[in-house]
């Protein structure tokens, strides 16, 4: 049986949410590294390419929860402060996502945002991912299988990378991280390109042809009101294609106590250390119940 994880978008509250819940599965038998192909949209690209890079699963979180973030990943010069306002961006994420107009006439719409926005220099925010990627070269890619996405700034189209892109890991993740209006633009192969959330916050679909499909799914949980109700359309529909293909699919979205513990703004990076030891614990209380099918032959 092939096994797919597919990390949903989150910000950096999403960051720690995942890191936590990775530590807690592992810590209760349950080793999300041993996928066989990880699939990673913003947050989650960073959380799964670490995964897929070989970093300890069990002790994932322990850095956010002691609040001492490797390289203080994409943290923006005023983080300290009150997170950005996102409030136009997820309106135009809302229209794209749910099916008001053309999605990819709305994707480029964002990205004309995204290019026009003055925010921190692009190799700046390369840097920010630190000690988590430094060492690695700049064509470096996961050996075990790993995908992010992103969305071409100028066209709209979405892009999925993967080993056969021939980018390298670092820059891949970053685009894939680059939310519109408070990081730049990522530029690969002569393009720029942006969040991959912009299209889903999962993209889970992208994970067609494997048997077992776990979707953690950040924004599940944490979006309400009518952004939220297109975030969960377009999921089933992410799931039905995947079960069309012969999937079980397993989905794992915050609980109470994470949504309480993310606050109004998954951009906060002062919720971070909360949020990782909420996701801890609910990886440890729900290992029993994910292990039989992530352990499965």
């Amino acid at each position: 049986m092939t096994r797919a994880l597919v990390l949903g978008g989150g910000g950096p509250v999403g960051i720690a949410w995942e890191s936590g819940l990775v530590a807690g599965l592992a810590q209760g038998g349950v080793d999300l590294g041993q996928a066989d192909f990880t699939m990673g949209t913003s947050a989650g690209s960073f959380v799964g390419a670490r995964l897929a890079l070989g970093a300890d699963a069990a002790t994932f979180a322990d850095a956010i929860i002691a609040d001492k973030i490797p390289g203080e990943e994409r943290r923006p010069a005023n983080s300290g402060g009150p997170p950005p306002d996102l409030s136009a961006l997820m309106r135009l994420m809302g229209e794209a996502q749910g099916g008001l107009r053309n999605p990819a006439e709305v994707r480029q719409e964002i990205g004309a945002f995204a290019l026009a926005a003055p925010t921190m220099a692009e190799d700046a925010f390369i840097e920010t991912f630190g000690r988590s990627f430094a060492t690695l070269p700049v064509d470096a890619w996961p050996e075990r299988g790993f995908a992010c996405t992103a969305v071409d700034a100028e066209t709209g189209a979405f892009q999925l990378w993967t080993k056969e892109s021939g980018v390298g890991v670092v820059r891949a993740v970053a685009s894939s991280c680059s939310v519109p209006g408070v990081y730049p633009p990522v530029t690969l192969n002569g393009r720029r390109y942006i969040d991959g959330g912009m299209r889903s916050s999962t993209n889970a679909d992208m994970a067609a042809g494997h048997k077992l499909v776990l979707v953690v799914a950040v924004r599940l949980g944490a979006a309400g009101g009518a952004l939220g109700e297109r975030i969960q359309a377009r999921f089933d529909e992410e799931v039905e294609t995947l079960k069309d293909g012969g999937a079980t699919v397993v989905t794992i979205t915050p609980d109470e106590d994470a949504v309480a513990s993310f606050g109004p703004n998954l951009m906060d990076f002062r919720r971070r250390a909360d949020a990782a030891r909420a996701g801890l614990a609910q990886g440890l209380a729900y290992a029993a119940d994910v292990k039989p099918y992530w352990t499965a032959p």
